[in-house]
């Protein structure tokens, strides 16, 4: 008797043994497994934490210029027509992509690629309008894409990234910053209007319907009033975007500077300053 109730005892526990083991491996329905280690304290374990670096924001980014098939045209062109429409939605747009991918700036390089299309269009077109030859209009080309663009741009974008990051924060933290990417992404959101009136619409205007490249007052009139609302332009834009962010405090210090564009059209009209007839001097200067 003594040896039947031990073999069933024995039989017990191990019954009891397997069902605790089976109750700890399986999960309950419906629920995630962690993505951390149970020693990390809900920190991302290194390998997440990579994805996120800007070093790995930025290869993605690089990489996906070789794979036109992988970008979205649609939605940069949408991007591009709602910049001069209603700016506020594009930005609207980035909020979308940070709660979904955990990062403000854009990780589809096709807005770039046509911008940089468009670039090119318009350049080739003043060269043309300016009689350019063929080597003159490619030195242009040359120019204004590596110094106009990516040059300026690069030196507009780091100088805004830190101004930001330096007095602008709410609360200066580690965690929360204002990202280069996003920074030159509010320079290409800005810059693209610009472009448009300045190195398109103007193209219509310098030597055909009012010649804007003359001496006289409608000329530098409606030449000075193009540049007024191209620079009026970028700088909402980029007003824009640094409010868009919540974590940043007095953007609206972005809107000074149209106090002194204002003042700068007046004196240009009342002094006869006509800056398409400079911009054009010097575009001929530079390709001598």
């Amino acid at each position: 008797m003594r040896k039947v109730l031990t073999v069933q005892e024995a039989f017990s526990k191990q019954l009891r043994e397997s069902c605790s083991i089976s109750i700890r491996i399986k999960p309950k329905a419906g629920t995630m497994l962690p993505t951390t280690s149970p020693h990390s304290n809900g920190d991302p374990s290194p390998r997440d934490a990579a994805r996120h670096t800007a070093g790995a924001k930025r290869y993605k980014y690089l990489r996906r210029l070789l794979y036109f098939r992988q970008m979205d045209f649609e939605f940069a062109i949408w991007q591009m027509l709602y910049l001069f429409t209603s700016p506020q939605r594009v930005y609207r747009n980035f909020h979308y992509r940070k709660q979904t991918k955990d990062q403000w700036a854009r990780d589809d390089p096709a807005f770039l690629v046509l911008l940089s299309i468009w670039l090119c269009v318009s350049t080739i077109g003043f060269g043309l309008v300016l009689d350019m030859g063929v080597m003159e209009t490619v030195k242009l080309l040359l120019w204004v894409v590596f110094v106009d663009c990516i040059g300026v741009g690069l030196l507009i974008s780091t100088v805004m990234w830190f101004i930001s990051n330096k007095y602008l924060l709410k609360h200066p933290s580690r965690n929360f910053d204002v990202e280069w990417g996003y920074a030159f992404d509010v320079h290409l959101n800005a810059f693209y209007p610009l472009l448009v009136i300045l190195h398109f619409l103007q193209l219509f205007f310098i030597n055909h319907l009012v010649v804007i490249n003359s001496e006289w007052f409608l000329g530098y009139f409606v030449g000075n009033t193009l540049w007024l609302i191209a620079i009026s332009y970028y700088l909402y834009i980029t007003f824009l975007g640094y409010n868009a962010l919540p974590f940043l405090t007095n953007t609206v210090v972005l809107l000074y500077p149209f106090a002194l564009l204002g003042l700068l059209y007046i004196l240009s009209i009342s002094l006869g300053w006509n800056f398409t007839q400079g911009l054009c001097w010097f575009y001929k200067y530079r390709v001598k």
